[in-house]
């Protein structure tokens, strides 16, 4: 698939690495493309990218998101699925920019024709492309209101290391408030720790 990732800091870097390795046609958008040639991934203006995808990625800081997808425009954005990686948080990582709803039911409010599918914010860059990195199984959760938008991520999350095994639908955007909320206890447990490459899991019951 075409790939548009906005943003070119770490995350969008190791998605479009990930998925550029799975054979994904891969770009990343920036408001300054002249100045992020040395990244060896291709880099276009946000417009181009947009007009470029099949799949948008959102992986800008979450308190400028809406605004930066305000400039592309919502006619641009319209039928293309978004996947929101970003989350809201201030300098000091102790608040969110969005308390009482999340980055994800702002995105969607606001651009109602674009199935916009929250996930993979739980977690570190090294973590998402990487999961079998780690000692165990993990889950990655799903938040969104279109069942197609979240199956056409379940597969681009499968092209990262993500079985369906490890995914976990959680309903509609709403939802993205416990993904994006749950910020602030990474922080706590990658501050007990000493590192931030970790993960969570569900786990449930053996089943009778």
């Amino acid at each position: 698939m075409r790939i548009g990732l906005l943003g070119t800091g770490n995350v969008a870097r190791a998605l479009a690495h990930g998925w550029s390795a799975a054979q994904h046609d891969v770009l990343l958008g920036s408001r300054r493309p002249q100045e992020r040639t040395d990244l060896g991934l291709p880099v276009a203006g946000l417009n181009e990218t947009a007009a470029h995808a099949e799949v948008l990625v959102n992986a800008t800081p979450g308190a400028v998101s809406v605004e930066l997808l305000h400039s592309i425009g919502a006619p641009a954005l319209a039928g293309t699925l978004l996947i929101d990686v970003g989350v809201g948080l201030s300098d000091d990582f102790t608040e969110l920019s969005h308390p009482n709803s999340s980055l994800g039911e702002q995105i969607q409010d606001a651009f109602p024709l674009t199935p916009v599918v929250k996930t993979l914010c739980t977690m570190d860059s090294t973590v998402m492309t990487a999961p079998d990195g780690l000692e165990g199984p993990s889950t990655v959760f799903l938040s969104g209101d279109d069942a197609e938008a979240k199956r056409t991520t379940g597969r681009l999350l499968s092209d990262l290391g993500w079985p369906p095994s490890s995914q976990l639908d959680i309903g509609g955007i709403v939802t993205a408030r416990g993904q994006e909320h749950f910020a602030l206890l990474f922080m706590g447990i990658a501050g007990g720790l000493g590192a931030h490459t970790f993960n969570i899991n569900v786990v449930t019951r053996p089943s009778a």
